[in-house]
């Protein structure tokens, strides 16, 4: 080396004692990243003190100003010094760190914003005067009286004046806002009953509202749906499936959205644990596990769930910014969350989400003509006339082309002698009229370029892919035999063995029950190695040294072992795939309307395996307001 190594010194180290103003400029890197962060903490704050409406003006992305005003129960004169001292707090009593009925509990955030920007406190509590309170950098002022009828108002001037380098950090004013926007939209869903204003005070002017919720009324399911509507869009509203399951202390809350109405992004995700936003890659599992028979690995749900506990079965002391949280017991909240996702899901049947009709609609909307207006010298000539006549008289269907087949009503018992009685076409179907339209999917009416089934309803009108909805019925019936049967195991002749970590062994010898019921059979074979003596035998010929690692991975990632489970779904898939019904068959009346019938009868019909929809139902006044018939 040409250089002594920079770390390396003769003089012996000394340890010294940090002063208050750079313990919390350090603290303060921890709990406030960003404005965003700046902004949770002060609206959690507010949450924790009941209040009912909450305003927060933002200028140029919270790095000029931060202000939220409540009309929460406010503080005293003598309460705001400490407010500002650190691990201050009315929260919690020290006496046990687990019981936390709180947003806020650390006695960080208050400190943390007064030594990186310039802080200023008004509030009134109930029956005393109201008082104001300043710091900058670290620097606290004098208590002085102010002027304010209720609740708080915390100000936030210059964030990160007194640590510069935070500020190359930043993003754009318009990020900035736009993650600020996003940590409100994520508490004001968690709390219905309040409401939530956010207001750009960017230039002049009074400011410009960009986001306003108001409180919801009616019973927490309904505030919550309304408020979910607002947020998350009416699209999502009416494609929910309410989400109520309880199991051992743990409660679960909700709405799912259908898997036709899927992003292609996890960031329609919410999921809240005793109403604190989390992110948490075991329900990131969790979720990904409830939904993968219905969609594709590119594809992700739309959901916010709550999920309610004792506080001691949960841990939320972990990060500074409390967006991490430890179960007690991860199975029983991970499993809780895959049941009631199945459950719901397999209670919506054959329902497929509003959106896909809305986007056929869209499609079957007339186009601007590309050609000009014709006028009378410009009428077409007297042959076209007379084959536009043609067409037009009885008889005008032997003209048309690649018909697959019709259904035509007649009457149950038509009489010889009416000379009206209609004669079905040949290789077509006499149905008595209104049998089966008043069930949901409808009566078959006929099929079009041999893999679109159209069927009538009491309202309107059905389409429905032939092969998709075959191949999850089929899906559907192959896991219901695996489930009856088991899976079948194959004995290798020569039991394989993995040389692992005694850690890695150890993490999947745990899950080893479970991977037996699925035909991967594993035994200890040593000190840091397992041996594999039976393998799934739908999996025919497998590489079980890289099956084994691949499960180690999901575990470690996700804290279950689903990827024997999901290979073995993904063969009956396409199994299911190949033994359906292939486009371009042609179907017999009884065999469409044996198809929708199975349809309304097997959950999760309203979807493929690979979460596109395998029916679209049109109205029969959006059909009328396409011909302008309203």
């Amino acid at each position: 080396m040409t250089s002594p190594a920079p770390k390396i010194s003769t003089d012996r180290p000394v340890i010294r004692q940090l002063d208050d103003g750079a313990i919390n400029r350090i603290a303060a890197g921890e709990v406030v990243e960003r404005p965003a962060s700046a902004v949770k903490e002060l609206v959690e704050n507010a949450l924790d003190a009941e209040a009912r409406r909450i305003t927060v003006e933002i200028a140029d992305g919270g790095k000029t100003l931060i202000r939220v005003t409540d009309d929460g129960c406010g503080m005293t004169a003598d309460d705001l010094p400490l407010a500002l001292s650190r691990h201050a707090t009315s929260k919690i009593d020290g006496s046990d760190l687990l019981d936390i009925h709180t947003f806020g509990f650390r006695g960080e955030a208050l400190p943390s914003l007064g030594a990186v920007g310039r802080l200023t406190i008004t509030s009134r509590a109930s029956g005393h005067e109201a008082a104001q309170i300043a710091v900058s950098g670290g620097q606290m002022g004098p208590i002085r009286p102010a002027a304010l009828r209720q609740g708080s108002v915390v100000e936030l001037r210059d964030l990160f004046y007194a640590t510069p380098a935070r500020l190359k950090f930043l993003r754009t004013d318009r990020s900035e806002m736009q993650a600020i926007s996003d940590v409100i939209k994520r508490l004001a869903m968690a709390e219905p009953f309040v409401g939530f204003t956010l207001v750009d005070m960017s230039g002049d002017g009074e400011g410009r509202t960009t986001f306003r919720v108001d409180p919801e009324a009616g019973d927490l399911f309904d505030a919550l749906h309304g408020r979910l509507a607002r947020i998350m869009g009416r699209d999502f509203a009416e494609n929910a499936l309410r989400i109520e399951a309880e199991r051992d202390g743990l409660r679960l809350t909700g709405y799912a959205a259908l898997p036709t109405y899927s992003r292609g992004s996890s960031v329609a995700q919410y999921v809240y644990v005793n109403g604190r936003p989390v992110r948490d890659k075991l329900f990131a599992g969790a979720i990904r596990g409830a939904y993968a028979d219905f969609l594709s690995r590119d594809r992700h749900p739309a959901l916010a769930l709550f999920l309610d506990c004792d506080p001691h079965m949960v841990d939320v002391n972990v990060h500074p910014a409390k967006s991490e949280v430890r179960f007690r017991d991860a199975g029983l909240a991970r499993g809780l969350v895959v049941s009631a996702l199945k459950h719901a899901l397999a209670g919506a049947g054959h329902r497929a989400s509003t959106t896909v009709a809305q986007a056929t609609l869209g499609a079957f909307r007339p186009e601007a003509p590309a050609q000009p207006r014709i006028y009378q010298m410009d009428r077409p000539s007297l042959g076209a006339r007379m084959a536009s006549y043609q067409a037009q008289a009885p008889g005008f269907a032997d003209m048309a082309q690649a018909w697959s087949g019709r259904v035509v009503d007649m009457p149950e018992d038509p009489s010889p002698a009416d000379p009206e009685a209609h004669v079905p076409a040949q290789g077509s179907e006499a149905r008595p009229q209104g049998r089966d339209e008043a069930l949901p999917l409808g009566a078959a009416r006929g099929q079009v370029h041999e893999n679109y089934i159209i069927a009538q309803t009491a309202d309107g009108m059905v389409i429905v892919d032939q092969h998709a909805a075959h191949e999850r019925l089929v899906y559907e019936k192959l896991k219901r035999q695996l489930a009856e049967t088991g899976v079948p195991a194959q004995a290798l002749l020569i039991p394989e063995v993995v040389e692992l970590s005694s850690s890695d062994a150890a993490l999947i010898l745990e899950v080893a029950e479970d991977l037996a019921t699925m035909g991967l059979t594993l035994e200890p074979f040593g000190a840091g190695a397992i041996c594999v003596r039976e393998t799934p035998a739908i999996l025919g010929e497998v590489n079980a040294e890289a099956l084994v690692r691949d499960l180690l991975d999901e575990l470690s990632d996700t804290g279950s072992a689903r990827g024997v489970q999901e290979r073995i779904e993904a063969i009956l898939s396409r199994m299911a795939c190949h033994g359906s019904i292939r486009s371009g068959r042609r179907m017999r009346a009884e065999e469409m309307n044996a198809l929708l019938r199975e349809m309304e009868a097997t959950p999760h019909s309203g979807q493929c395996n690979h979460g596109r929809p395998t029916y679209v139902e049109l109205k029969l006044s959006d059909i009328e307001r396409l011909f302008g018939r309203t």
